[in-house]
């Protein structure tokens, strides 16, 4: 099954609107990345957030990749999404694990920690467009709308949320993200605002089992607004043993001899592995295919 992205727009012009239940897509990042509860939540929202992200770049081919490169235990966190909304991660340190908050919470702050945010935008044949703040409180939601506010000086309410049943699957994840557009009417923004306070749990509301609508109706309350499209997406890497061995051959002649060297001395067979980061895909390539 796929995960499916909602997006609207008030009718006034105000704001716009992504609603996406990505319970599907997290728990391909769980089966890809074997990870902890607190691994989970971490790239579980950061993927939810890339993928609805995804889908506001303006031509086919675009791309975007958000970094969060935090001194905490959970090392880096990455994902990449396309036009599309589709999307893969990489969580350096997949079993992290770090105390819960005093209610109960996975901390997802603490795992990240500090350090920088960083946006890619590949748009069209042009140089990448680049940004990059601070990380504010490492909790994924909270760091995003910070860097579209001060970087892209765009007013933003995220809410993200992943919840993580006793055998580690996900049961429930979603995100909504509201973004005001040049102009607003000031009286749809105060509804906007006030209505904010009704997503702080968002991820209850999928385990509910509310639909995408239904949560839209929730963040724009008394703010009439228009239903343009439905987007079925899914965590997907597009990794590939031609990359891969492109890849592998960009070290150098030299290079690859000597790691060849390496896993003869070892005892091994005269062969090299390379591990895909985002889908933990294995590619062995031979000597005779890596060597001239």
């Amino acid at each position: 099954m796929k995960s499916t992205i909602l997006r609207a727009m008030t009718r006034d012009g105000s704001a716009r609107i992504l609603v996406v239940n990505s319970k599907e897509m997290v728990n391909s990042v769980v089966s890809s990345h074997h990870t902890s509860p607190t691994g989970t939540a971490a790239l579980g929202r950061l993927v939810t957030a890339a993928s609805m992200i995804g889908t506001m770049l303006p031509e086919n081919k675009d791309t975007v990749t958000i970094t969060f490169a935090g001194d905490g235990p959970a090392g880096k966190l990455i994902a990449v999404a396309d036009y599309f909304g589709n999307v893969k991660g990489y969580i350096q340190n997949p079993i992290v694990d770090v105390p819960k908050k005093s209610n109960g919470k996975l901390d997802v702050g603490a795992a990240v920690g500090a350090g920088t945010l960083s946006f890619v935008k590949q748009v069209g044949e042009v140089e990448p467009q680049i940004g990059m703040t601070e990380i504010t409180s490492g909790e994924i939601a909270e760091d995003i709308a910070s860097y579209f506010a001060n970087s892209e000086q765009v007013p933003t309410l995220l809410s993200l949320g992943v919840l993580v049943d006793t055998d580690y699957s996900c049961l429930a994840a979603g995100g909504v993200l509201v973004q005001l557009l040049p102009f607003p009417d000031n009286a749809t923004v105060d509804l906007i605002e006030r209505n904010a306070a009704d997503l702080v749990n968002i991820s209850r509301y999928f385990e509910r089992g509310l639909t995408n609508e239904q949560i839209a109706d929730i963040a724009l309350r008394d703010v009439p607004y228009d239903i343009f499209d439905t987007l079925e997406v899914e965590y997907k890497c597009d990794c590939s043993r031609k990359r891969m061995y492109e890849k592998m051959r960009s070290l150098g002649q030299k290079e690859l001899k000597n790691l060849l060297n390496e896993q003869e001395a070892e005892g091994k067979p005269r062969e090299l592995t390379a591990i895909c980061r985002f889908c933990n895909t294995e590619y062995t390539f031979t000597e005779k295919e890596l060597i001239d």
